[in-house]
């Protein structure tokens, strides 16, 4: 790993010190393409060397499930606690949890799964400290609870780079980007929209990938780094927040100190808690709630009334059959017809098909073969 982490290091540095210009874009693109590469790898070798580690396989429960990401001794396991109940050992010292704790919370009719893990360190994307046996976790997650203190507040950055460099894009969009390789013809881009990439700038990254033919389609825009993404392939993009824990332990001038570091360096406004005491648990609970992006679906059996008491939780976009799926394996392929009353329709009890996409309070009626 050594071997890799010195390669690393001599390009990242060739990198920062090459400026950016149109005369430079392809070697730049072609550096950030061999470091993305290279990470990737150490990652991939990392996450090999972890499987089987007692603990660490947790299966998902819940509608939806959320990680609680730090440093040792943020406060992790008393959040748990204090959102679910769960009893995760507490102690005033680092690495308290050794495994992945399960807890789950139930908030505005959905039953969100909340997992406590180890805490991170510098370098454990690349396999350092517990990192290597619980990047898999992360990178199953819904949705990230980025966690600091008032003691390390000004460390965020730290922590975001390990989820960058094991794959994980924060509340960005996956770019709309398509590599489709050819036998013959060299490099081809198409776009959709306006695209500051120039041809070679694509060839230089994808040859870096030993893509020499490939038609590229991108849609809505990107930057080199998107590309770099696509090109290998196992990003995952999760929502994310970050809150600042034990905040009852300093005074409001020192918070105001800590907020303002993070929003500075981040550019994103954290949420300031104390999960000892309990302050602002309600907004934890509604931002994690807002970011999951959960709707509601009243279903109604045919023939009958629409259970307007307990709603089925979905997330915004979901179809018919996003929801078939969610009720019953064999609904998909027992599926006639729906029938739809809400904003997602044109007029009362709409009959739809399978791809229809659902809106929030919308009532769902499925009729399947029997």
């Amino acid at each position: 790993m050594s071997g890799l982490d010195d390669q690393i290091q001599e390009l990242e540095a060739e990198l920062e010190r090459t400026p950016y210009n149109k005369a430079t874009s392809k070697h730049i693109g072609r550096l950030k393409a061999k470091i993305a590469k290279l990470k990737d790898e150490a990652v991939t070798r990392a996450m090999k060397s972890s499987s089987g580690a007692e603990g660490f396989s947790v299966k998902k429960s819940g509608d939806a499930t959320v990680v609680l990401v730090g440093f040792p001794s943020v406060g992790k396991s008393t959040l748990l606690n204090k959102l679910t109940g769960t009893r995760s050992e507490v102690g005033a010292y680092a690495f308290t949890t050794l495994t992945v704790v399960p807890g789950s919370m139930d908030y505005k009719g959905a039953k969100i799964q909340i997992l406590d893990i180890p805490g991170l360190i510098a370098g454990a994307a690349m396999g350092k400290g517990r990192g290597k046996e619980v990047i898999g976790v992360v990178r199953s997650a819904d949705i990230i609870v980025v966690l600091l203190d008032v003691f390390n507040g000004a460390h965020a950055g730290v922590l975001l780079k390990e989820l960058y460099d094991a794959g994980i894009r924060i509340n960005k969009p996956k770019p709309d980007i398509t590599i489709k390789r050819t036998s013959c013809g060299g490099v081809l881009l198409h776009a959709v929209g306006t695209l500051d990439l120039e041809i070679e700038e694509v060839r230089s990254i994808l040859a870096e990938n030993k893509i020499t033919n490939a038609d590229v389609l991108v849609r809505g825009g990107a930057t080199q780094d998107d590309l770099i993404d696509a090109m290998i392939g196992n990003r995952v993009y999760i929502p994310a927040f970050i809150a600042v824990n034990k905040v009852d332990l300093v005074d409001a001038e020192t918070q105001e100190e800590i907020r303002k570091v993070i929003v500075d360096e981040i550019g994103v406004e954290p949420l300031m808690i104390s999960a000892h005491s309990g302050l602002h648990m309600d907004e934890l609970k509604d931002e994690v709630y807002d970011k999951l992006g959960f709707m509601r679906v009243f279903l109604k059996p045919q023939n009958g009334v629409a259970d307007l008491e307990e709603p089925l939780i979905i997330r915004t976009g979901s179809t018919v059959a996003d929801i078939c799926r969610k009720l019953h394996r064999d609904f998909v392929s027992r599926f006639r017809y729906a029938r739809v009353w809400g904003r997602s329709v044109k007029h009362p009890g709409q009959r739809v098909g399978l791809p229809h996409k659902i809106r929030d309070s919308d009532i769902l009626s499925i009729i399947t073969e029997h």
